[in-house]
């Protein structure tokens, strides 16, 4: 992980996100991803963002 000058752990603030070819190609996620972000506007990024929030709010109301 990297450190800062003083050896503190940095924090992170980005993800990489893997979806698995078999899931990317049965759902077809990247087309279907660039085709919402076009017709909304919107970057992938934003999208997939947005998903993430919505999921964890679901989540936690259910806890």
């Amino acid at each position: 992980m990297p450190r800062t000058a003083t050896g503190a752990r940095k924090t992170l603030d980005k993800i990489s996100i893997y979806i698995p070819q078999d899931k990317a190609a049965k759902y077809n996620v990247m087309a279907r991803l660039r085709k919402l972000a076009e017709k909304k506007d919107r970057s992938i990024n934003y999208l997939v963002v947005q998903a993430i929030i919505q999921y964890l709010d679901r989540e936690e109301k259910k806890s």
